[in-house]
Order: C-alpha cells, then structure tokens, then sequence
C-alpha cells in the first residue's frame, strides 16, 4: 500500500522532465497514485507535436499515468473539456497540481514598472486566474478531503530583483490560495502552495536562476540549495491524507532562505575578504 493509493488525480504544467509539477507526479504514481495530465497546445502547424512529445515520453512509462490532453488556460472551453476527459478518465478525483506561470520575454526582462499593460494582463491571466479558473471547473470531480496545490516563489512575498513582473504574479496567486482555502473548505478540499528554492526548470531559466542557486546556498541556514526531490516529497505530502489538516498555506520549500534577515554567514565571509584585501 503506497501513500496514493487508490487516490487519483490531475496534474497541470508538466513542461519537460525538469519540472516540479513531474518530479511530484512522479513521487504520487510511486505511491501507487493514478494521474491525467496536460500538456501546452502545439502550434497546429507544429506536425511533430513537441510539446505533446516531450511530455508524452515521460508518461508513457507509466500505467498510472491514464491520459494526456493539451490544455490551453486561457480557454474556458477547453478547461471544460480537459475536466470532462477527467471525470471519463478517472471519475472523482482527490488532487489537482497546478504548475502553470508565463510572461512574455519582453515584460519579464525589464524592470517592473516598464511592464505592458497587455502584457500585465497575459501574465496575471495564465500566472494566478487560472488557479481559480481550474480550481472553479474541478470542484464538481473533487472528493471530499481533496487537496489542491499551486507552486509559487519567495518573489511573490518580497521584492527579488530580475524576478520582476513574475512576482507580481506570485503574490496575486498567494492571495487566490489563501481566499480559495476559505471557499473550497465549505466542500471539505485544501488549497496549498509550495514556495520552492530555485530549481533548473525551464521557467527558472527566463529569469536568470543560477545566480539565484548559487545565493542561496550562501546565504540559507542549511548552507545549500534545495533538491527536486525535496521539492517533489514536499508536493506529494500536501496533496496526500498526511496534510488533512493543513489549507492556505505556503509551504516553503529553500533551505530556511525565506527566514533570514540578513546575507547570514556570507556577510561574515564577505569581511573576512574585505579584512585581508586591506591588509588587517
């Protein structure tokens, strides 16, 4: 008996094999879960299918992983169609992962206030709505004591510089996960988010995360960054019976980063290399 069984559920955001959302997905189905996952649209002109292929050779290795369907989360209708797949698929479900966050190179890599105003709209659309949007259409599916997870960031709590436009986001979509715990327990489901360490994901990349890897492993009380599979457990547990008691919550998942109030130990080495470059 693994922790997820018998449990069954829908994950949204797999990109490739370097996304959160598949290092949890994965964790769940070795606990004998069973997953429906999406996928982005490929261009109808895209004959190879890309996006479709980079998630379909992941899933493919899985009996537990029961269906994949692309999911445009812009799109009310096909939002609809994916829960219809579900429900056919997989009848009531007891989780649902949303991984999903975009903004257009254009108005991530400048600083904030230089944002579009079209482009403020797309990212908060697809970062932070489609929380509430995807949350709205699963709640007929969900079985009571389901649990809901998003991924979020430190961005989104205090101002990170290149993060920009992105933390605007993060902070509305820790807002929305406070506000649908209060709505979705009235239905006995959770609402969760995991604030996670920077991580080589594909998202990460947009924003300049090595720099991010490397700070946090000077400055976080642990003295390291974290790991996916750390990130990976942490998702499986709260969408798991083990965190019944736990909604509206950010999880933070950095090594203890988010709890300093100063650069910690790197300070200390910065005057030590000071005290030596002055000769003392």
């Amino acid at each position: 008996m693994g922790l997820f069984t018998g449990k069954k559920g829908l994950i949204v955001g797999v990109a490739n094999d370097r996304s959160i959302a598949w290092g949890i997905a994965q964790k769940i189905m070795e606990e004998g879960g069973e997953c429906g996952f999406t996928h982005l649209p490929d261009k109808p002109e895209d004959e190879r299918q890309k996006n479709r292929r980079r998630v379909s050779k992941l899933t493919d290795e899985y009996d537990n992983a029961k269906f994949l369907v692309p999911l445009d989360v812009q799109s009310d209708e096909n939002i609809a169609e994916v829960m219809k797949t579900t429900e056919s698929e997989l009848g009531k479900i007891d989780f649902l992962l949303h991984s999903v966050a975009f903004a257009t190179i254009e108005d991530i890599r400048v600083p904030t206030v230089q944002c579009s105003r079209d482009g403020f709209k797309l990212a908060m659309d697809i970062s932070a709505y489609s929380l509430i949007a995807l949350t709205n259409a699963a709640r007929p599916l969900f079985n009571e004591g389901a649990s809901v997870c998003a991924m979020t960031y430190f961005g989104g709590e205090k101002a990170v510089p290149g993060y920009n436009m992105m933390g605007v986001c993060k902070a509305a979509l820790d807002s929305i996960v406070k506000y649908l715990s209060f709505d979705m327990g009235a239905y006995s489901v959770r609402v969760n988010a995991i604030s996670a360490g920077p991580l080589k994901t594909l998202a990460a990349s947009a924003v300049g995360s090595k720099e991010m890897e490397d700070l946090y492993a000077a400055v976080s009380p642990l003295n390291r960054n974290i790991s996916m599979e750390e990130v990976s457990n942490s998702g499986a547990f709260l969408l798991s019976d083990m965190a019944s008691g736990i909604t509206g919550e950010i999880l933070h998942v950095d090594a203890g980063y988010n709890i300093m109030g100063s650069p910690g130990r790197m300070a200390g080495e910065y005057m030590k290399l000071k005290k030596e470059a002055e000769g003392k």
